[in-house]
């Protein structure tokens, strides 16, 4: 029987269960692991001879360690914990990742972009600021820049892109909403600033059309990331006015959905699952406050393990195949519907 074939180093962690980052971080430096985990891979190589492609891995890339990660709103809890997990597996893999927020700004985003390809960076972790991106900027990084987008799709660019599938998040929240009680309205900014936001407008639209009701919208105004007083003073406005078409409300994200309930509470509208309470509030993200609000949100919560994790190692691959993927990949995971007391 002839030897097995081992195209690249993801397989050969599979094939001897070793993860991806460690055997990254050995063939850089091996006595940056521990020794039995060394003498493990070492055996594996010996084995299978296995040699990892070098030259594909650092070709026009001068050996830089550097990998950049760009994210619209560090501040956003959502971002802080995906960057958070990225950062750690890069280091692990013996990359210096470096972090860059674009305060949802293009100007911004393309002065980060210019910075990064001064770095010589073996390659990059995009999410950008979608529908307000410069998408000529964007394009001519990632053609110079192995790169690859999460979060915020933009189609044709990068190599691949890895993130949350938008349309499941609002599935289950819609269908579980119109099962429990009145079908929501959709409370959402006017001009969102969430490259996802109108991903998911669709998406609500599309599910109360498939059940036959009638999608009912609040937009309120607002400009910016800061979400939760958009939230807030929207939802002030709202339940002044008495403008609220149903007594479930649906939020885009769990940020204005925050804002939202502490309108509620300054006006005394309960909100809750109980048959005294006024309103139901559910929302998107799991957001890490979302169990301390009072009541606790109702959500669909992102995989952030899973996106995290599957962004990093399809980068490691992009690198490892020099740069260049035969065709664009993309991954989406599926939200989890996780029910609280809101709702």
């Amino acid at each position: 029987m002839g030897r097995r074939t081992i195209r690249n180093m993801e397989e050969f962690a599979a094939l001897i269960g070793i993860s991806r980052p460690t055997l990254s971080k050995y063939f850089h430096d091996p006595d940056s692991v521990r020794q039995s985990t060394r003498a493990r891979i070492e055996s594996a190589v010996e084995r299978y001879d296995y040699r990892p492609n070098f030259f594909a891995m650092n070709q026009n890339r001068k050996l830089t360690k550097n990998i950049g990660i760009v994210v619209p709103y560090l501040a956003d809890p959502f971002f802080a914990e995906i960057v958070r997990v990225i950062e750690r597996q890069c280091i692990s893999a013996g990359f210096s990742p470096t972090v860059f927020s674009s305060h949802g700004e293009t100007e911004l985003e393309n002065d980060i972009l210019d910075t990064l390809r001064s770095l010589k960076l073996a390659g990059a972790l995009l999410a950008p600021l979608g529908r307000v991106s410069d998408k000529s900027a964007i394009e001519t990084f990632c053609e110079n820049v192995p790169t690859v987008l999460f979060d915020s799709n933009l189609e044709g660019m990068g190599e691949a892109f890895v993130g949350s599938d938008n349309h499941s998040f609002v599935e289950q929240t819609v269908q579980y909403l119109c099962r429990t009680g009145e079908p929501p309205c959709f409370y959402e900014m006017r001009n969102p600033a969430n490259p996802n936001a109108n991903k998911r407008r669709n998406a609500y639209i599309a599910v109360m059309e498939e059940m036959g009701l009638e999608p009912q919208f609040v937009r309120i105004d607002g400009q910016g990331w800061e979400f939760e007083e958009i939230g807030r003073e929207g939802g002030l406005k709202v339940l002044r006015e008495k403008s609220l078409p149903t007594n479930t409300v649906l939020c885009s994200n769990d940020r204005l959905a925050i804002g939202f309930l502490s309108a509620c509470y300054e006006n005394g509208v309960s909100v809750g699952r109980g048959n005294d309470c006024e309103l139901r509030v559910a929302s998107h993200d799991d957001h890490p406050f979302s169990k301390f609000t009072c009541p606790s949100l109702t959500t669909a919560a992102h995989d952030y393990a899973a996106v995290s994790d599957q962004a990093v190692e399809t980068l490691f691959r992009l690198i490892e195949s020099g740069g260049r993927f035969d065709t664009r990949t993309e991954t989406q995971f599926p939200a989890r519907l996780i029910m609280r007391e809101s709702a």
